[in-house]
């Protein structure tokens, strides 16, 4: 979800960031209207790190060297499902999905996988996750119907993989302009797609709002998509509490404008709240900022 500046100069433009040189901030609301928030975020950062098993040393703390930044990982849910059952999908996804790609990650790093193998066990995990949601409603009835969005960004620089399923949604602010890289897996972007229904309509359809793929639903289609990482983008994942309320165009001004990750997500959640709050709120935002002209 990071990306280099483009006015960065000399050989050392494509380092990865140094951790001091990330922005990132995330944060999730409950909206004006609904009692409940059933969105849950997660950011985090998995590393390559020394296990002491034993020594004859009184303190191993601090041997070895600094424990590097080996990936990236933010991702939003979008619990559906009435109340509990909503968050309780939500909380489940984050949880199961972030062990299985830190699997996937430790796997990347300790044998020779290829890109598309880190592609397909992206994949894989959105898929175990869907099964391991549906085995929790099965087990107990109170939790029948329960599902959830789930748009996971990982970075291993210089890519980025962006697993996606359902309609939260990543963007992406690359010189100043700002595309969704995700596509919203609703029966109304399905129907836009097969020609049946136009974009203008899209707003003002229920449909806009019904899941054709979820974690936990009656189908699940997750989508990884490839890209580079440069110095100088903006990532952003939200929850439609945001997108129903804020076009895009404020959303770019917003990001093109921003003195910080957190200063945006607020400003972003005021927007919403501004414009209904009709929904949960969850924003995340990330950026690299290079410290120093190296």
């Amino acid at each position: 979800m990071t990306a280099p500046s483009t006015n960065a100069a000399g050989p050392d433009q494509g380092r990865k960031p140094r951790d001091e040189e990330l922005d990132v901030y995330g944060l999730t609301h409950a909206g004006r209207v609904r009692p409940d928030n059933q969105d849950h975020f997660l950011i985090a950062s998995l590393r390559k790190d020394l296990m002491v098993h034993a020594s004859s040393l009184p303190d191993t703390s601090s041997i070895g060297a600094p424990r590097e930044r080996s990936a990236f990982v933010a991702m939003v849910a979008d619990g559906v499902g009435g109340g509990q059952r909503g968050e309780e999908a939500s909380r489940l996804a984050v949880e199961i999905v972030t062990r299985y790609v830190a699997e996937s990650v430790r796997c990347y790093y300790a044998a020779p996988v290829d890109d598309a193998g880190l592609l397909e066990m992206l994949q894989d995990a959105a898929l175990r996750c869907h099964a391991d949601v549906l085995r929790h409603a099965e087990d107990d009835p109170t939790r029948r119907g329960m599902a959830t969005t789930l748009t996971l960004w990982l970075g291993i620089w210089p890519r980025g993989y962006l697993l996606h399923v359902g309609d939260s949604r990543c963007y992406v602010l690359h010189r100043g302009k700002l595309s969704q890289v995700s596509r919203d897996q609703t029966m109304a972007q399905d129907l836009v797609d097969l020609g049946v229904l136009s974009r203008m309509g899209v707003e003002n359809s229920r449909l806009s709002h019904t899941l054709s793929s979820s974690i936990g639903g009656g189908h699940s289609a997750p989508v990884v998509t490839r890209m580079e990482q440069e110095w100088g983008n903006v990532g952003l994942l939200c929850s439609d509490g945001l997108t129903r309320h804020v076009p895009d165009e404020r959303i770019e001004q917003r990001l093109r404008s921003m003195t910080s990750a957190r200063q945006v997500c607020h400003d972003l959640l005021q927007d919403a709240l501004d414009g209904g709050g009709t929904d949960n709120i969850t924003i995340l935002v990330a950026r690299a900022v290079r410290s120093s002209p190296d």
